[in-house]
């Protein structure tokens, strides 16, 4: 049976672990596992290397696909020697070791339990001989991998996850987007031509429980994240009941549902969809010119929005509403960029995050270089006005998409999302699922898989997960193998309304 364990973290000085198993780990075996995480766990506060007593989580089954390190790989035959070996790669680096078996027998290698203490991070493989304190009783027959770093908190990318969301880059993802509908309200510019669509028929379009179930897949993959988008997604009617389906996979493991929204009916929604589990809202915003705004969108609404906006940073400044509200702007030559330090100087009373994000070519919203405004000419442009605006690198996150910055005081931030002049393609760990079911493993490639006809065709799970794996091994090294952005642009894509933003 395929048993792998996952993620210990700390917050505070709590160790918390969470467990997941294979869906084709016995009982007995679960029970084994719980026995030997329980020993070595104790045995390392002990040891002093936990500095408080550790709980024992969760306890959740999962497709893991175990590929272990590349050293052994899935299923590796163990050498027929019959003592142990070890190797190391200096002071502080890691150390490896792999215990004796019987002679030639192939057998399955588990996922490194990873515990992180206040001296830095271990890996352990329970059951293993060299485990940091007392051993278990039965034979050790895993490798084992124990690393130290000394400042950084446990992060996803150096270690071997499950196969099925690792691509051939070794890039983990751990955060998917979901598009709810292909419908919007608005009709952006820069989302999609004035005529606007041509829609899926609404039998193509995945129901509620499609959306849960294939997201229920993916956080059994290890997805901690997920995001709703569209179109618009707050036009779906089944908007709450999708997002409380969501907020119940929080007990499996899923960490954030966050949404992103134009903002028109938010205020309406706000509160239902936070007591639905909803954590996070990004609100899209391009000017703060209402009469400009009827130009961006072709629609009216500008007061809304700015309602929408103000609501949500209430709401985390209350602390028992939303944890994080974001303002997205998209800066094109022409019709927004000489707003940009008023946004500004919007952050300093407000606590908000506004991101200015680079101009995208997609199908349909007309994208020429023209309209182009790169990072670093928004920033001088902001400089002119603010030359006291600093970076505060300490405030990005290991996959975020955005460059920090904030004025001196201000209650909100800045950041600038450079897909274009300066992309982030090295740390993404972004999926997605478009409205009618396909998985678009990047936003600018044009390979899709679709999950929804597999669904519909009596898919198991476990079928998902292989076609959730296949997709996400091919996934290009950058921009979806268009190269640049002019590449982008020369190459067909699905307009931006249409993938999910």
């Amino acid at each position: 049976p395929r048993c792998s364990l996952l993620r210990i973290v700390s917050p505070g000085s709590a160790t918390i672990v969470h467990i997941v198993l294979g869906p084709f780990c016995r009982s007995s075996v679960s029970t084994s596992l719980m026995a030997h995480i329980s020993r070595a766990v104790h045995a390392a506060g002990a040891a002093g290397r936990l500095s408080a007593p550790s709980v024992l989580r969760s306890v959740t089954r999962q497709q893991h696909n175990v590929g272990g390190y590349r050293e052994v790989g899935k299923g590796a035959e163990w050498p027929r020697s019959s003592s142990s070996r070890a190797s190391g790669v200096g002071e502080g680096g890691e150390r490896r070791w792999q215990s004796s078996a019987p002679q030639g027998r192939k057998m399955p290698v588990r996922t490194p339990v990873l515990v992180e203490t206040r001296a830095g991070v271990e890996r352990w493989s329970i059951g293993a001989s060299s485990a940091p304190a007392q051993e278990p009783a039965e034979p050790a027959r895993t490798p084992i991998i124990v690393e130290r770093r000394a400042s950084a908190r446990l992060d996803p990318h150096p270690v071997q996850h499950a196969q099925p969301l690792t691509d051939k880059h070794n890039r983990f993802h751990d955060y998917l987007r979901i598009s709810l509908t292909e419908k919007c309200n608005l009709r952006c510019q820069y989302c999609m031509p004035p005529e606007g669509v041509e829609l899926s028929p609404k039998d193509e379009i995945l129901s509620t429980a499609e959306i849960l179930r294939l997201a229920n897949v993916f956080v059994d993959l290890g997805v901690t994240k997920i995001r709703l988008t569209g179109g618009e997604p707050l036009v779906r009617p089944d908007i709450v009941d999708v997002v409380t389906g969501l907020g119940k996979l929080k007990a499996k493991g899923l960490e954030t549902v966050g949404i992103t929204t134009n903002g028109i009916t938010l205020s309406k929604q706000l509160d239902a969809l936070v007591a639905g589990g909803m954590d996070a809202v990004n609100i899209s915003l391009d000017t703060l010119v209402p009469a400009k705004f009827e130009f961006v969108t072709r629609r009216k609404g500008f007061d809304r929005v700015m309602a929408a906006i103000h609501k949500s940073t209430a709401s985390v400044a209350s602390g028992s509403g939303l944890t994080n509200a974001k303002v997205n702007c998209v800066v094109m030559r022409g019709i927004n960029e000489d707003e940009l330090a008023d946004f500004v100087e919007f952050t300093r009373h407000h606590a908000v995050n506004v991101r200015f994000i680079e101009y995208m070519p997609f199908d349909g919203n007309r994208w020429n270089d023209t309209k182009f405004v790169s990072y670093a000419e928004m920033l001088e442009r902001i400089r002119e006005r603010h030359p006291e605006i600093t970076r505060i690198s300490h405030a990005d996150k290991p996959n975020d998409t955005s460059k920090a910055w904030q004025l001196p005081g201000a209650l909100g931030k800045i950041g600038f999302i450079t897909s274009m002049s300066d992309h982030f393609c090295g740390t993404c760990n972004r999926l997605r699922i478009t409205a009618d079911g396909n998985i678009k493993v990047c936003l600018f490639g044009n390979d899709e898989v679709s999950l929804r006809d597999h669904m519909r065709q009596g898919a198991s799970d476990k079928e998902l997960y292989q076609l959730v794996g296949g997709a996400v091994t091919k996934k290009f090294a950058k921009h979806g193998g268009k190269g640049d952005m002019h590449g982008i642009a020369a190459s067909e894509n699905r307009p931006m309304i249409k993938i999910g933003g």
